[in-house]
């Protein structure tokens, strides 16, 4: 049993020391490391299951994880996500994958007593292929080749939302005691209240990974990182929201399980961003990025929000109906509380007929409709911008969209001034749709002229 467990090690790590020193590419090496934490990720989930399923056990033995030998784990991690992403050129996806059945459906019997088989392995088998490896050989050819930034993007943030919310207390009740019954007793409204908490956490790192893709061609992975240097959404108030709010949910996590040691794990988190990371991801950015990295971070923290927002550049406009009277309220609203680096603009001057409202910021990137003024709220103050990130999560913009039609009119173009702007009561259901070459927005802005932004 012993060399069966050195072997299940050995010979896949040593294949992928072979294949990567034969592959000097840096964004495959990189791509490579994220591929074996996700299948590491996953299959200690996969474990779990299996041990409820009953696919597979193992012999009780010195050196395992919640009954998971850890060198079996490191070595079917390898086996799983690096490997396959170093030889993606010369071994297809469909072709790794089969690979991958066919070793394991040898391995695995082979591998009794330690690992004791049931009678749906093979079922647990393709659970754990498609759920796991599939995913882990994605994300690791997407980002070694730079190619689908959306795809990659979600693949990260499911796999670190499983890191953070999943695998980190999980290790953290195995090391110093603990459980989830804390969480999992409470009743109905104590579990809405802690969904709604960690979601209010989680939204500026939302905010922020949409940022980075949206704005910057980019993603969260410090070796997948966006092209361009990103200072807007909660860029403009913070340098380090992911981080903030990575501990912030572990801090959550910990008070409803009353762990010490996730609080622990939280604080040293903090302090790896702070003394490790930082400093090597400050070095890279201010030598890629110069002067401009160099202002931003003269006005913006790490850890301690800004009140205003940090803006630079060329300002964002952002075109309002002044003639429809929800639009002429958003304007009021914005116009009072002086937004930074936005104008607002009356739809009427706008060179395209507009069918919704647009916000068009200085890099030249659009928004329209409700999605529009959850832009122009990140141009208010800290609270409004929180509000605006809000508004643009998966769904809610959908959502925000789908009422604010229903309580206003469909879709329709930006009237001259003093023509009615169309409700629910007086548009015609048979009005034409608008044409599809210019979809834009009708919102706009009160009469008056706003005062000019700070």
């Amino acid at each position: 049993m012993t060399v069966a467990r050195w072997l299940s090690l050995a010979l896949p790590l040593l294949a992928v020391l072979a294949v990567g020193a034969r592959d000097r590419d840096r964004a495959s090496r990189a791509a490579a490391l994220l591929a074996f934490v996700t299948a590491g990720i996953g299959i200690a989930a996969l474990h779990e299951v299996a041990r409820l399923a009953g696919w597979y056990t193992f012999t009780p033995v010195d050196g395992a994880y919640r009954g998971m030998p850890v060198d079996l784990w490191i070595g079917w991690a390898a086996l799983w996500g690096p490997l396959p992403v170093l030889l993606r050129r010369v071994l297809p996806l469909p072709l790794a994958l089969g690979l991958l059945l066919w070793v394991d459906t040898v391995a695995m019997p082979a591998l009794h007593p330690l690992v004791h088989l049931g009678p749906h392995w093979l079922v647990g088998e393709v659970v754990g292929l498609l759920l796991v490896a599939l995913p882990a050989q994605l994300l690791g050819r997407f980002c070694a080749d730079r190619r689908h930034l959306g795809a990659r993007t979600l693949l990260q943030v499911g796999v670190f939302a499983i890191l953070l919310l999943w695998f980190l207390p999980t290790l953290a009740f195995e090391l110093g005691g603990g459980s989830w019954a804390g969480l999992t007793g409470l009743n109905r409204t104590g579990l809405l209240v802690v969904a709604q908490l960690a979601l209010l956490a989680a939204t500026p790192a939302l905010a922020a990974v949409a940022e980075f893709a949206v704005r910057g061609g980019g993603t969260p992975y410090p070796w997948d990182p966006p092209r361009r240097l990103v200072t807007t959404g909660p860029y403009a108030y913070l340098a380090n929201p992911m981080q903030l709010a990575g501990v912030a949910l572990l801090l959550l996590t910990a008070a409803v399980t009353r762990s010490v040691t996730l609080v622990l794990a939280a604080v040293s988190t903090a302090a790896f961003g702070a003394a490790v990371a930082g400093p090597h991801e400050q070095s890279d950015l201010r030598a890629r990025y110069g002067d401009s990295w160099r202002s931003y971070r003269r006005q913006v923290r790490d850890w301690w929000p800004r009140w205003r927002p940090y803006v630079s550049g060329t300002p964002a406009v952002l075109w309002l109906d002044d003639d429809c009277g929800a639009c002429a309220a958003t304007w009021r609203m914005l116009a009072r509380r002086h937004p930074v680096g936005l104008r607002i603009r009356p739809a009427r001057e706008h060179q395209n007929v507009l069918w919704r409202a647009e916000y068009v910021g200085g890099d030249g990137h659009t928004e329209r409709g409700v999605a529009a003024v959850a832009r122009g709220l990140e141009h208010v103050h800290l609270g409004w911008a929180v509000v605006g990130w809000t508004l643009r999560l998966p769904g809610a913009t959908w959502l925000a969209q789908l009422v604010t039609d229903a309580m206003i009119a469909p879709p329709h173009p930006a009237r001259p001034q003093g023509e009615p702007c169309p409700t629910p009561s007086n548009v015609s259901l048979t009005a034409p749709s608008p044409p599809s070459a210019n979809t834009a927005s009708p919102a706009s802005p009160p009469a008056p002229s706003p005062p000019p932004p700070e």
